[in-house]
């Protein structure tokens, strides 16, 4: 005897189905339409001319973006198909399915507003008691961008290939001209030809010329620093009396280099060194985030490979967070960020420095962790008051919050939302999705946080 539950597949529904019983209670797409109906869409909506065929309210679709980031959907195709075979996104779409064309053009129209509502994001957990500042840690992370390392080119290597297409080009004309044209390959049109060349050597140009515009500014701020430098070199020859030690700094080179790249896909993408060696093109995506709560508190994203100029720039970031918000009072961050300058920056803005003034061992003795603390030193300089503090229990155990505080969250974003890459194209494009990233992060953080997680 068989002893199975009956199920029939095609008998309607007597009553019309309620979205509300699909999905449990305290579910994390009930949690984003929440967060998302308490935040302010109102530029959206009045940007919307109010005529042709209604339109989808733009709390619909930030929904649909939030928790598509939130967990892993990210293209507005597979966002479309989801509301068809996901209850939690028929749920956000109120059993409605937006087309991929419609959620796209939204993501690109309104890109600038979502990245606005990030900070608002931060005040709703303010306000349930989930945000707290005071500690923050501040890292980096190479994330792919939307384009092959293999699109890249030298501007070397241009030179070369211009040169190549151009000598096509004669001895293509050349056989136009002439008046024999027996030996033209069957299926070969000249015409199709050199329009197909000159179109290359038009994109090449073009990025040669942004290859050298890039080497003149940099030329400009390398020349601005050695001048500086030089300076600085010349007052202390004329207040010791004495040749200071060392080499003397070099000016820097004018024009492109040959190994200066740009790509073709992307121009603004970089090409970066990453984890587990090897080169790719890249952003540096930057975040500060509150050691307590692990929210994300400030973002932004950079070309630099390094970190070291990232300092001051995310200190603006986090000066301009409303005041409600809280206060930051320490600044964690490893060895990549330290200099003497993003010392005193820290300093100038209130903020205490912990800043790694150099490797740190993987496994330290235990005579080592466990020394006694050095004598503090009189009269110290802000430098040598951290490298004091760095060394004493208390200055290592708050600066051991370092690694689990960004290290977790990117790893998270990365591996468990699964955002390797940016969708979106050029510099501005990729900070607005970085934020839109952190702020589905944040999202679903404080979802866990709700659950006492």
């Amino acid at each position: 005897m068989s002893n199975f539950r009956e199920f029939d597949r095609e008998t309607s529904f007597l009553l019309p189905p309620s979205l509300n019983e699909w999905l449990p209670e305290r579910h994390l797409a009930r949690f984003v339409v929440e967060v998302v109906d308490g935040l302010d869409v109102s530029a959206m909506v009045t940007s919307y001319r109010g005529t042709g065929s209604a339109g989808y309210h733009p709390a619909l679709l930030l929904g649909l973006l939030v928790y598509g980031y939130a967990t892993g959907v990210f293209s507005s195709r597979k966002l479309e198909r989801a509301t068809y075979d996901s209850v939690a996104f028929r749920f956000i779409a109120a059993n409605d399915h937006p087309d991929h064309d419609t959620i796209s053009t939204f993501r690109r129209r309104f890109l600038k507003d979502i990245e606005g509502l990030f900070v608002r994001v931060l005040e709703l957990a303010r306000e349930m008691g989930m945000l707290k500042l005071g500690t923050v840690a501040l890292d980096g992370t190479k994330i792919h961008a939307n384009a092959s390392r293999h699109s890249a080119l030298s501007y070397e290597h241009a030179g070369k290939i211009e040169a190549q297409l151009k000598a096509e080009v004669a001895d293509l004309m050349a056989r136009a001209e002439a008046a024999d044209q027996a030996d033209i390959p069957d299926g070969m049109s000249i015409p199709e030809e050199l329009a197909r060349r000159e179109e290359r050597l038009a994109k090449l140009a073009a990025a040669r010329a942004k290859l050298e515009a890039r080497a003149k500014e940099r030329f400009e701020r390398e020349m601005a620093e050695h001048c500086t430098k030089q300076a600085a070199r010349e007052a202390k020859v004329e207040g010791t009396g004495k040749k200071p030690g060392g080499k003397p700094p070099v000016p820097p080179v004018e024009g492109p280099q040959p190994k200066d790249q740009i790509n073709l896909t992307d121009e603004d993408s970089r090409i970066m060194p990453v984890a587990g060696g090897g080169f790719e093109q890249c952003y540096n995506a930057q975040a500060v985030v509150a050691t307590e709560s692990l929210l994300v508190i400030a973002t932004d994203v950079v070309q630099a490979p390094n970190d070291k100029q990232q300092i001051a720039p995310m200190l603006e970031k986090i000066d301009a967070l409303p005041e409600r918000l809280g206060q930051v009072e320490t600044l964690l961050a490893d060895n990549g960020y330290f200099s003497e300058a993003n010392v005193m920056a820290c300093v100038a803005a209130n903020v205490e420095p912990l800043i790694a003034a150099g490797r740190q061992p993987h496994h330290p003795s235990w005579r080592e962790r466990f020394a006694a603390a050095p004598p503090a030193p009189e009269n110290p300089t802000p430098l040598e008051m951290m490298a004091w503090l760095l060394r004493t229990p208390q200055g290592k155990k708050r600066y051991g919050l370092r690694k689990q505080t960004p290290e977790p969250v990117f790893g998270i974003i990365k591996s468990v939302m699964g955002f390797h890459q940016f969708l979106l194209r050029g510099l501005d494009c990729v900070r607005a999705e970085w934020s839109l990233v952190t702020m589905a992060w944040n999202i679903k953080r404080m979802y866990a946080l709700s659950l006492g997680g």
